[in-house]
C-alpha cells in the first residue's frame, strides 16, 4: 500500500514544474535589540534558522519532500532542526549546524538558496551523535561524533574524507581549529583533557588532566579558537579557561552562583572579531557576554518582543561579519544576532 503511494508520488514529480526558493530568516525583526533600555544598542536580532521553512517556495502547498516525509513519519516535516547542538559559518555564509536528534549536519546554504543534510561519517557509517563542527584545511570540515569516538573530516559537499582519533578519543565533543599551525583541538570530555592532532590526523599531545586547579579540567565540552587563544568550557568546574596556542594556561573566569554573570552550567563558548567572549548558560537559559578579561558586559536573554525565551542554549559561534549564532537546543532553532560594535 505505502510502496504504491510512494511510487505515485514519485511519478508525479516528473510532471511538476521547478520550484523557485529564496532564503529568508524567520522573525527578521530589526526592532529587537539588546540592551532594550535607552542605552546604545549593542546587538540586533537578525532572525532565526529552523530548516526548510527558511527556504519557502513560490507555491503555498507543502513540498514533495514534506509530503513523502510526512507520509512515513506522520509529522509532515522534512528538513528541520530538532536538537541543534553547535555550528560553524564559513566565509561564504553557509551555516553548518549539528543536530543530535536528526543525527546529521544541516547546512543552510544561503548563497545557494538550498538546505542540505550531511548524514555519513564514512562510506559505511552514519552519524550517531554529531556534536561540534569547524573548518578543516582546504575548505573541508571537521565534525566530532561522541558515540563513534572520532572526529570525521568531510569535504565541502559532505563526502567523508577520513576519521581522526580512532582508539585515542574517549568521548569527543567540542572541537576548534588553529589554521596557522593546522592543529585540531578536541575536548575529550570523559578523559578530562584536550587532545591535539595535526592536519593528517596524527595525535600530537594531550593538554590537562582531571582536577580543579588551573590548567586542569572536569568534563570539558565546547571549544573555540580565536586571536591565538584556545577557549575551553570547563563544564563541571563552572568556568571558562583560556589558553595559548600551545595549551599553556592564561586565565580563567566564571563560578557557580545565583547572580547574573555566574555560570553554573556553561555550554557553548564563542569569540567575536573584537575579542568579546560569549557563553551560553543553560541553567539560566541566557547568553552572557564578557570582555577579553572575563568581565561581564551584558546578559542576552530571549523573551524580548516576539522572540521566545531560550530553552537550553548550547553551542555558540560567530562569523567574519561579527554575527553571533546561538544553537537554542530545545527550541529547535538557531538565533542569529548582529554585534553592532561599541566598547
Amino acid at each position: 500500500m505505502r510502496s504504491g503511494v510512494l511510487l505515485l508520488v514519485l511519478l508525479m514529480t516528473g510532471c511538476s514544474s521547478t520550484v523557485v526558493r529564496q532564503f529568508t530568516y524567520h522573525n527578521d525583526n530589526s526592532n529587537i535589540i539588546w540592551p532594550s533600555s535607552s542605552e546604545m544598542p549593542r546587538y540586533r536580532l537578525v532572525g532565526e534558522l529552523y530548516g526548510e521553512s527558511n527556504f519557502p517556495s513560490e507555491d503555498e502547498g507543502p513540498s514533495l519532500l514534506q509530503i513523502i516525509t510526512g507520509f512515513f513519519t506522520g509529522d509532515g516535516r522534512a528538513n528541520v532542526l530538532q536538537r541543534p547542538q553547535s555550528g560553524y559559518t564559513d566565509n561564504d555564509g553557509r551555516v553548518y549546524v549539528t543536530d543530535l536528534s536528526r543525527q546529521a549536519v544541516l547546512v543552510f546554504d544561503i548563497p545557494g538558496n538550498k538546505l542540505l543534510q550531511f548524514t555519513m561519517i564514512s562510506n559505511e557509517l552514519p552519524f550517531i551523535s554529531p556534536v561540534a563542527i569547524t573548518e578543516a584545511p582546504g575548505g573541508d570540515l571537521y565534525v566530532s561524533d561522541s558515540e563513534h569516538r572520532v572526529v570525521a573530516r568531510l569535504d565541502r559537499s559532505g563526502e567523508p574524507v577520513s576519521l581522526i582519533g580512532k582508539g585515542i578519543l574517549n568521548r569527543p565533543t567540542g572541537i576548534a581549529y588553529n589554521a596557522e599551525k593546522r592543529h585540531l583541538f578536541v575536548a575529550d570530555t570523559h578523559s578530562h583533557d584536550i587532545k591535539v592532532f595535526d592536519e593528517r590526523g596524527t595525535f600530537i599531545e594531550s593538554i590537562g588532566q582531571r582536577g580543579e586547579e588551573v590548567g586542569q579540567f572536569n568534563f570539558p565540552t565546547h571549544l573555540s579558537f580565536r586571536h591565538g587563544r584556545l577557549y575551553v568550557t570547563d563544564a563541571m568546574n563552572a568556568r571558562i579557561q583560556i589558553m595559548d596556542s600551545t595549551g599553556h594556561f592564561i586565565s580563567t573566569f566564571g563560578k557557580r552562583g545565583l547572580f547574573i554573570g555566574n555560570i553554573p552550567h556553561p555550554k557553548g563558548i564563542g569569540v567575536d572579531g573584537d575579542g568579546n567572549i560569549y557563553v551560553s548558560e543553560s541553567y539560566y537559559d541566557t547568553v552572557l557576554v564578557y570582555n577579553a578579561e572575563g568581565e561581564l558586559l551584558l546578559p542576552i536573554a530571549g523573551g524580548v518582543s516576539d522572540l521566545k525565551p531560550f530553552y537550553l542554549p548550547a553551542g555558540i559561534w560567530s562569523d567574519k561579519n561579527n554575527r553571533i549564532y546561538i544553537a537554542d537546543m530545545f527550541n529547535g532553532r538557531v538565533v542569529v544576532l548582529q554585534f553592532l560594535g561599541g566598547e
